[in-house]
């Protein structure tokens, strides 16, 4: 589900499941595994990217419906530790955003230091239109990445597109072409940095936001109550039939 190489210096990982890398819990198991192993290896630059014409369209709601408040229990965590690691990972992080990244893959997005977008793909967390809350990790990223634009961003649940997204924060820059290859080089530039230098000044950076993720357990639990409510089931149901109808 999460295929790695190795460019240059920069270890890619290409979100593989499915037509478009929907998340679940093992996609997110395998995804934090993996960005946790090469944080221990030394932190090394890292890119992703999604395979196919999709980024990655967020998490499987059909997976949602069918587990139920017992699937939803392992999933609030497992999107929360997915988040974390990414958002936490030492090294220089770079998103190919070739596609759509919707809810939860604009989160994903927006959890790396760069963000790279080809001109048509769309970006935004559109959890609010689901009828869905965030877990604390998705809303604090989203925060950091944001800024002041964070409110309309995830109060308004839109999808945006080249200057659009960058406006919000949401991309730093559009490429139109070599979209992979204009971020390995990215994350190579960065990875040239002394990585102590790097990873300090991040760690910095980002603590405070990582403090609030870290001391949200009583909210996550709350998070997991309303994801598996017989009433977030139904608008989930609706939403997707809301899809299959356009």
């Amino acid at each position: 589900m999460i295929e790695i190489q190795t460019v240059q210096s920069v270890t890619v990982l290409t979100l593989s499941s499915g037509r478009v890398n929907a998340l679940d819990v093992e996609l997110l198991g395998e995804l934090t595994d993996a960005i946790r192993q090469r944080a221990w290896s030394g932190g090394g630059a890292l890119a992703i990217t999604g395979a196919g014409r999709v980024f990655c369209a967020g998490v499987d709601l059909n997976r949602v419906l069918e587990g139920g408040a017992e699937y939803t229990d392992r999933l609030v965590p497992a999107l929360s530790e997915a988040f974390e690691a990414m958002f936490g990972y030492p090294g220089p992080t770079v998103a190919a955003i070739n596609g759509a990244a919707i809810a939860g893959g604009c989160v994903l997005a927006c959890a790396c230091d760069r963000r790279i977008v080809s001109p048509d793909a769309q970006i935004g967390a559109s959890e609010v239109r689901v009828g869905v809350p965030f877990p604390v990790a998705a809303l604090e990223v989203m925060r950091y990445a944001c800024a002041d634009q964070a409110e309309e961003v995830l109060l308004g649940g839109r999808n945006y597109r080249g200057a659009e997204a960058v406006a919000r924060g949401l991309a730093h820059r559009v490429v139109a072409e070599g979209l992979i290859e204009a971020a390995v080089a990215e994350a190579s530039d960065l990875g040239d940095i002394p990585a102590d230098a790097y990873r300090h000044t991040k760690a910095q950076l980002r603590g405070p936001t990582l403090a609030r993720i870290r001391d949200s357990a009583d909210i996550d639990r709350e998070v997991r109550e309303l994801w598996g409510a017989d009433q977030t089931q139904q608008l989930i149901a609706d939403y997707l039939e809301r899809l299959r109808r356009r």
